[in-house]
């Protein structure tokens, strides 16, 4: 699965264990537009590349990191056909897979452990849209 990812530097830490992770697996090609440092860096910055890139079908999923995950979720949801989901535990993930079919999965890099990011990470990827009455819905979105 091709997968793009991109943190600021309060995200950094989280993003290189997250890419790792995946990456390790070998299932999943991961695109890193960076940071590449914990130098400070404007999040807008990388939140707008994967979304547009999301946006415009040259990845079907991505992962954005900064310091809350607040930032990134307001600037990637801006853009058409992207559904960033700002997710602090499995159960936000699970449901923002399920019934809402986010193609953009977003955390706190001050505000989850890595752990549960890992698994985040995973259950994300894996979890299905169930679509019927939720697809409905997201129709009423767009």
């Amino acid at each position: 699965m091709d997968i793009i990812i991109g943190s600021d530097h309060a995200g950094y830490d989280l993003k290189e264990e997250c890419k790792t992770f995946l990456q390790r697996s070998g299932e999943n090609e991961v695109t890193d537009i960076g940071v590449f440092s914990r130098e400070s860096f404007d999040y807008p910055k990388i939140a707008h590349t994967v979304a547009e890139k999301i946006s415009k079908g040259n990845f079907r999923y991505g992962i954005l990191i900064c310091g809350t995950g607040l930032g990134m979720s307001i600037v990637a949801n801006r853009y058409k056909g992207v559904r960033a989901a700002l997710c602090y535990n499995l159960y936000t993930t699970r449901m923002s897979r399920l019934h809402n079919d986010a193609n953009i999965l977003v955390m706190g890099g001050r505000t989850i452990g890595v752990g549960i990011a890992l698994e985040m990470a995973e259950l994300f990827l894996k979890t299905r849209f169930e679509g019927g009455r939720h697809k409905k819905r997201l129709d009423l979105i767009d």
